[in-house]
């Protein structure tokens, strides 16, 4: 299978240095000194159980460049999609299929939807329609990434938990094609279950994103630091369990108890959450798409989201500071 990795970060690094590794022809779409290591050395990834995985993989600075492969996995982050957006199609050919595995509401949520809001843009995720002209949603698979891992040096991936990518056709089909994106994965050594339900399964993964991520940029504390601080674990709860109450207003179910996923992210430990590693160096944050799309659900829906609004306020502020002062945001002396 020819397979195109659209961002070379930590994710993205996991992914095709395993599937190159089992022998799938894979790309990487990556950008200055991290494509540079990629050509010279790999891609290489540090298992969790200390061993070494090395991906001898193509790499090129540009999708027109990579030509048309079987199946796109765009592993950039949510609000990083519409700047590509117009080029993925340089990417395809007729049977191409695009796994999006960005975190939070995704702009194609009400795409095969089948329900009372069949079509309607997720405005967070795709605010001037850019993405839904130039992706074709029927070339759409879901997939929620589970792994905690960071991209520690150009080409080098280290992992820190996880191997599991839930896949699911928007229309909660089993589909050939879904099924040889599984096996293929499978091969890798990943864990690939399908769901007849990716929205349950991307709601169940938001409900904790929603809060820990922007909680944790916002001050700066790891998963298990901000989770056995009792302010912000209750902020944590009150946040979850409105966007539970969007969620089921929407016809979603979310299968894990609150406390439950709670109990789950202390035993990542001190993990500092994606949004906070980009507040560290200087890099745009993924908050709409994780934060500003359940505000969003939440007027749709009827339903209040009166924490969630406080810390997206607080968020969006961040992320205007961090763009205000070029990336260079420093906290204290």
């Amino acid at each position: 299978m020819k397979i195109v990795v659209v961002g070379a970060g930590a994710i993205g690094g996991y992914l095709g240095a395993l599937l190159g590794a089992a022998g799938e022809t894979v790309t990487f779409i990556a950008r200055g000194g991290n494509l540079e290591a990629i050509r010279h050395d790999g891609m290489k990834v540090t298992l969790e159980d200390g061993r070494e995985v090395t991906g001898r993989s193509a790499a090129v600075a540009s999708l027109a460049d990579a030509g048309p492969h079987d199946v796109v996995l765009l592993t950039v982050k949510a609000h990083q999609v519409a700047a590509i957006a117009p080029q993925v199609g340089q990417l395809c050919h007729e049977h191409t299929s695009i796994v999006t595995m960005q975190n939070g509401i995704p702009w194609w949520y009400f795409q095969r939807h089948g329900g009372e809001h069949e079509g309607k843009p997720v405005r967070a995720a795709d605010p001037d329609g850019t993405i839904g002209r130039h992706i074709d949603p029927a070339r759409v698979v879901g997939c929620v990434v589970y792994p905690a891992a960071n991209l520690v040096a150009p080409g080098v991936v280290q992992v820190v938990e996880g191997r599991r990518f839930t896949l699911g056709e928007p229309d909660g089909t089993t589909t050939p094609r879904i099924e040889a994106i599984a096996a293929t994965l499978t091969r890798a050594g990943f864990k690939a279950p399908i769901t007849s339900d990716i929205r349950g399964e991307i709601w169940l993964k938001l409900i904790g994103n929603l809060s820990f991520n922007p909680i944790s940029a916002l001050t700066h504390a790891t998963l298990v630091d901000l989770l056995k601080f009792p302010l912000t674990r209750e902020l944590c709860v009150e946040m979850m369990q409105e966007a539970q109450a969007v969620a089921e207003r929407l016809g979603v179910t979310i299968r894990v108890p609150i406390e439950r996923r709670i109990a789950g992210a202390e035993k990542v430990g001190a993990h500092k959450t994606s949004m906070l590693q980009d507040v560290e160096h200087g890099k745009a944050i993924e908050f709409e798409a994780l934060v500003g799309a359940v505000v969003e659900l939440g007027r749709l829906a009827g339903t209040p989201t009166p924490h969630i609004d406080a810390v997206y306020a607080c968020a969006a502020l961040l992320a205007k500071t961090l763009a205000d002062a070029g990336g260079r945001l420093v906290v204290g002396r």
